[in-house]
C-alpha cells in the first residue's frame, strides 16, 4: 500500500501548530492517486482543526500517535458548511438533524477507514463546563461530532482509541457495509451526549471486540429524522463488546423515523450503567427482529440528571409529542442474560400501541440497591406526558403488551430497600406465558405475582 506522510506535506507533529492543511494535502494527494494510506507517524501530536476524509484512503494514526481536535469552534467550519445551511452553522442545529461541527468528514467517501492504534483526542473539555458535581454540559448544542461519515459504503474503523469527546463520538449516517472493530472508546462519564457509536440509518454493519466508556448512551442506534433520505437501520450484528454507561450500554432509538429490522446483540459485559438494553421508540419507525444472547448487566443509577432508573431491560414505546406517533415493536428474544442491579425489566407499551412478541428463555434477574439514590422509580422519559414514575419496582413491569412468553428464568433480592415489590407485575398484558418462572416477593407478606 502507497503511504502518504503527512510530514512530507508540511505538518509539524509538534501539537503546537495547526497541522489540518498538511494533513488534508496529503488525503487529497492519495485520493487523487486511487487510494492508500496516509501515515501519522508514533511519537508525534498532531493538533488539527477539521479534515475530511475520501474515498479509498486509510487514515492511519500510529500506535504512539496523537491526532487532537482544536479547540477553537472556527477551526470545525469547513466540513460543516457541506451539510448545513451557512446561516446555522455557527450555531448548531437540533440533535436530529445533521451535524454543525465535525472533526474528521467524510462523504460519499466509499472504501476509507481510520486505523493505526493511535489516539484521536477530541479535546472535549474546551467546549463544556460544569453543572454541577455529577454533569458537565456546554453553551451550545450539538457540540462537535468526532467522527461524522455520510453516504459512504464499505467503511471500516478499527484499532484505534478515541477520548474526550465533546458529543457524539462515532457516527456513520446512510452507510452500507460498516466494520467498526477494536475500536476504544474512553470519555468522561460526566460530559452529557457523549455517545460512543451511532450507526444512523446504517445497514450491514459489524460492531466488534470494541470498549466503550461514556456519558450518554455507549452504542445506540439511530433513524434521525436528519438522515431520513437513507432507509432503514438494518442487517446489525453488535458482539463481544465491553461497555460502561451513564445512559444505555446499548439503544435502539430514541431518534426513530425510520425502521431497526434484524438486529442481533451477544456476547457482551455491561457494567457499572445507568441502564443496560433499550429500546425506546418515540417516532414513527417500527423495530422488529432482535435478539439479544450471553449478556452479563451490572445497572446502578448515577444520579437523576441521566435518563434510566438502572434497568437492566427497557423496550418502550410513546408517541412523543401530540403529532408525532410512535412505531410498533415486535419480536424482541433475551436469551442466556444474567443481570444484577436496582432495578428490574421494564416493558411498557401506550394504550393503543402495545409491544408484542417479546420472550425472555434462561435468564436470571438479581435487584439490589448499591447507590444513594431513590429506587421505586421507572423512567418512561422522553414522550407526551412521560416522566419518571414512582411505583415498586419488580424483576418484571410489564405494561399495555402483547404475547410475551418468560421461560426458565428467575428474580432474585439481594439489598432490598423499602420500594422493592413483586418478583412480576403485568397490567393490561395478554397472552403472558410464564414457563419455569421463579422468584418470590421481596418483602414477606407481598405478593410475588401481581397481573391486572
Amino acid at each position: 500500500m502507497k503511504e502518504y506522510n503527512v510530514l512530507s506535506y508540511g505538518a509539524a507533529g509538534d501539537g503546537v501548530a495547526d497541522d489540518s492543511a498538511a494533513i488534508q494535502s496529503a488525503i487529497d494527494a492519495c485520493s487523487a492517486d486511487g487510494g492508500g494510506r496516509v501515515l501519522l507517524e508514533s511519537g508525534r501530536v498532531f493538533y488539527s482543526s477539521s479534515i475530511q476524509i475520501k474515498s479509498n484512503v486509510d487514515l492511519h494514526i500510529q500506535k504512539g500517535a496523537r491526532l487532537k481536535a482544536t479547540s477553537d469552534i472556527g477551526g470545525y467550519i469547513r466540513p460543516c458548511k457541506m451539510i448545513n445551511n451557512p446561516e446555522t452553522a455557527l450555531i448548531g442545529n437540533p440533535v436530529t438533524g445533521k451535524p454543525s461541527f465535525v472533526f474528521i468528514y467524510g462523504f460519499e467517501a466509499d472504501n476509507c477507514s481510520v486505523s493505526g492504534g493511535g489516539v484521536i483526542d477530541a479535546n472535549g473539555h474546551a467546549f463544556v463546563k460544569r453543572k454541577d458535581k455529577y454533569y458537565v454540559t456546554g453553551d451550545f448544542y450539538p457540540r462537535p461530532t468526532v467522527i461524522y461519515v455520510e453516504k459512504s459504503n464499505h467503511i471500516t474503523f478499527r484499532d484505534f482509541t478515541v477520548t474526550d469527546a465533546p458529543f457524539w463520538t462515532l457516527h456513520p449516517a446512510g452507510c452500507d457495509d460498516v466494520l467498526i472493530s477494536s475500536v476504544r472508546i474512553l470519555n468522561d462519564l460526566d460530559v452529557a451526549n457523549s455517545d460512543g457509536i451511532d450507526p444512523d440509518h446504517c445497514s450491514n454493519v459489524r460492531i466488534t471486540g470494541c470498549h466503550i466508556t461514556c456519558a450518554d448512551d455507549c452504542i445506540c442506534l439511530k433513524a434521525s429524522k436528519g438522515n431520513s433520505e437513507y432507509g432503514p437501520c438494518e442487517n446489525i450484528i453488535i458482539t463481544g463488546c465491553t461497555l460502561v454507561s451513564t445512559s444505555a450500554a446499548v439503544k435502539i432509538g430514541t431518534e426513530g423515523v425510520g425502521d431497526f429490522r434484524n438486529i442481533i446483540v451477544s456476547d457482551c459485559i455491561i457494567s457499572r450503567s445507568n441502564r443496560g438494553l433499550s429500546i425506546q421508540i418515540r417516532d414513527g419507525g417500527n423495530v422488529e427482529n432482535v435478539s439479544y444472547s450471553n449478556i452479563i448487566i451490572e445497572t446502578r443509577r448515577f444520579c437523576p440528571d441521566w435518563w434510566g432508573t438502572a434497568e437492566p431491560v427497557v423496550i418502550t414505546t410513546f408517541d412523543r409529542d401530540e403529532n408525532t406517533r410512535s412505531g410498533k415493536i415486535s419480536n424482541v428474544r433475551f436469551f442466556n442474560i444474567t443481570a444484577k442491579g436496582e432495578n428490574g425489566v421494564l416493558i411498557h407499551g401506550s394504550e393503543n400501541n402495545h409491544v408484542e412478541g417479546v420472550t425472555f428463555e434462561n435468564c436470571s434477574f438479581t435487584l439490589s440497591r448499591s447507590s444513594k439514590w431513590e429506587c421505586g422509580l421507572y423512567d418512561l422519559r422522553p414522550g407526551l406526558g412521560r416522566e419518571i414514575e414512582k411505583h415498586g419496582s419488580s424483576g418484571f413491569f410489564i405494561k399495555n403488551a402483547e404475547n410475551v412468553r418468560i421461560e426458565k428464568t428467575s428474580v432474585g433480592w439481594g439489598n432490598v430497600c423499602d420500594d422493592y415489590k413483586h418478583a412480576l407485575y403485568a397490567e393490561n398484558t395478554g397472552s403472558l406465558e410464564l414457563i419455569c418462572f421463579s422468584g418470590n416477593a421481596a418483602h414477606e407478606g407481598d405478593e410475588s405475582i401481581v397481573i391486572r
